[in-house]
């Protein structure tokens, strides 16, 4: 399956969504502060979602991130083991592809992702911020952390715990790619 049937599946669940809360476009997208022009593009299928956006749709309403990306509930509530490769994988823009690593439990407390990273030649001027905090840790390459405008560089081993409201923003460095474990935890 293309990434663009895949973005036009997931539009089509953020839309069933918010017709079940019976909302318009436009409150949706207040409700989960997006502009409704960018907002529209992602339930369309047209735009790329970040998973923070997806993440944020999922709490605000109360279902599970899983369920938005893939149609299917998590069903595990006790124990869920992962094996190497068997996350499923999100694409978020061309350099950044997301691995799930905890899909099947069900009402996670956070969100743990595998993120890779591949070197960008482009202007290097997306960040992002969503409720909550995170924690990511290098496990290969060498990344550069944006933090309110402000850069740090950071190798394997090393780790940053933040407050994922302020902007920000990791790439890879050195024309490598990077790999990182994010734990995302939205405070509600």
């Amino acid at each position: 399956m293309s990434c663009n049937d895949i973005l036009k599946q997931i539009g089509m669940r953020i839309k069933a969504v918010r017709e079940i809360a019976g909302l318009s476009a436009e409150a949706f997208s207040k409700s989960v502060n997006l502009d409704i022009e960018t907002f529209m593009k992602y339930e369309e299928g047209s735009l790329d979602i970040p998973i923070t956006v997806l993440s944020a749709i999922a709490n605000k309403y109360n279902i599970e991130l899983t369920a938005l990306l893939t149609g299917q509930e998590p069903h595990l509530n006790a124990l869920s083991i992962v094996k190497k490769g068997e996350g499923i994988t999100v694409t978020r823009r061309k350099e950044y592809k997301y691995q799930d690593l905890a899909y099947e439990f069900a009402k996670k407390k956070t969100e743990v992702f595998l993120v890779k990273i591949e070197p960008s030649t482009k202007q290097e001027t997306h960040s992002c911020s969503h409720e909550g905090q995170e924690f990511n840790y290098i496990l290969e390459g060498t990344v550069k952390f944006v933090f309110d405008g402000k850069e740090y560089m950071l190798e394997a081993g090393d780790c940053v715990y933040f407050d994922s409201g302020h902007n920000h923003a990791v790439f890879a460095t050195g024309g490598a790619c990077s790999k990182l474990l994010a734990v995302i935890l939205e405070l509600k």
